[in-house]
């Protein structure tokens, strides 16, 4: 067994540049992993920085002189940020405590609805499997409260921190868009001079996860508005509310959209019923939905993201369980890396001659 373990190891990693790429992966991970909830500013302000550099690029090419293309792109940032924070913020806030105070006389029509099932399809449905299922509803609404109430004792400390954030933040994205190439320096000064192999796997992944950051930036707001412009139009409620959830239903692929479809056909049933409406509303969702995944993702995307699907969902139940939302959103980048990892290792090849 030993001697098998040795034979593997001389066979992977005897090359320094592949010892030298591991390790810094090990090191990336085990930031990320141990220090990821105290660095959270610092990761964020990287990930927005990255996304507005594109920006900078872009008005560099127009020849618009470098710190000035950085504050016009952080400029606007800013003017972006205070309008979520003043406008939308308090929209979404305030159809959200709409919609859980509509909740409660939502549940109770829901259960006259299910128990009216087993009169109308007796042979289908019966009455006992009607009242697990409301129980079932019941400890679950039960346990939901229990996180709100949670939430809520804590909301002064997440409200703090929210503060902390919103100041450091912006001026740790200015810092990083002005002393880029700086930060990049003092990075490198670390790094070993023979690193040919990262620096081969850097350039696949920068290139193609800095387009997919950027590419779904686009993709949300894109999809938010015209979800936001559909419900107006059909005067669903809680529009913006709906809307903003369709937006982010992108960050999570082929899932998203079928499980925020849900909240969507519940709102527009307790407003309209099965009606003409009801149908209006849910074909102007998938249509929208089939644009996207037919249209704008292959416009945005194309093959900047070569993955299988089956690797990409399982990429996003893999990361989503290890880190939440950020494992989700970032589930086609570390899926990425992994693969250029896989592409750029030093393949072995075999001395066996096959007979003629």
């Amino acid at each position: 067994m030993l001697k098998l373990l040795n034979d593997w190891y001389i066979r992977h990693f005897s090359n320094p540049q592949v010892a030298i790429l591991a390790m810094l992966l090990l090191l990336g991970l085990s930031v990320i992993v141990f220090a990821g909830k105290i660095l959270a500013p610092m990761l964020a302000a990287v990930i927005i920085a990255y996304l507005l550099d594109g920006a900078v690029h872009l008005l560099r090419r127009c020849k618009l002189p470098r710190f000035a293309s950085i504050l016009l792109v952080f400029s606007l940032f800013v003017m972006l940020l205070l309008l979520v924070l003043v406008i939308l913020a308090p929209l979404m806030f305030k159809q959200a405590t709409q919609f859980a105070l509509e909740i409660p006389g939502m549940i109770a029509a829901g259960q006259d609805a299910l128990l009216t099932l087993p009169e109308k399809y007796p042979t289908l449905i019966s009455e006992q499997a009607i009242v697990e299922l409301l129980n079932s509803l019941r400890n679950e609404l039960t346990q939901l409260s229990r996180h709100v109430l949670s939430f809520s004792l804590s909301s002064v400390f997440n409200l703090i921190a929210f503060i902390v954030y919103l100041v450091v933040v912006p001026l740790l994205v200015f810092f990083f868009l002005k002393d880029k190439d700086m930060v990049l320096a003092w990075f490198g000064n670390f790094l070993p001079s023979d690193r040919e192999l990262v620096v081969q796997v850097w350039r696949e992944v920068n290139a193609k996860i800095a387009g997919y950051v950027r590419g779904k930036f686009l993709e949300i707001l894109i999809v938010w508005a015209a979800s936001f412009i559909a419900f107006v139009v059909f005067d669903l409620r809680y529009s913006m509310l709906l809307s903003f959830l369709v937006g982010i239903s992108v960050l999570i692929p082929y899932v998203g959209a079928a499980v925020v479809t849900l909240p969507v056909a519940i709102v527009a049933y307790f407003q309209w019923g099965f009606n003409a409406d009801f149908a209006y509303v849910m074909i102007a969702y998938g249509i929208i939905q089939f644009l996207d995944g037919n249209l704008l993702v292959p416009l945005l995307f194309a093959e900047m993201v070569n993955l299988h699907p089956a690797a990409i969902i399982t990429a996003v139940l893999f990361f989503g369980s290890i880190w939440g939302i950020w494992g989700v959103f970032f589930a086609i980048p570390l899926a990425t890396l992994i693969n250029a990892v896989i592409n750029a290792w030093p393949q072995q090849v075999s001395s066996v001659v096959l007979p003629q």
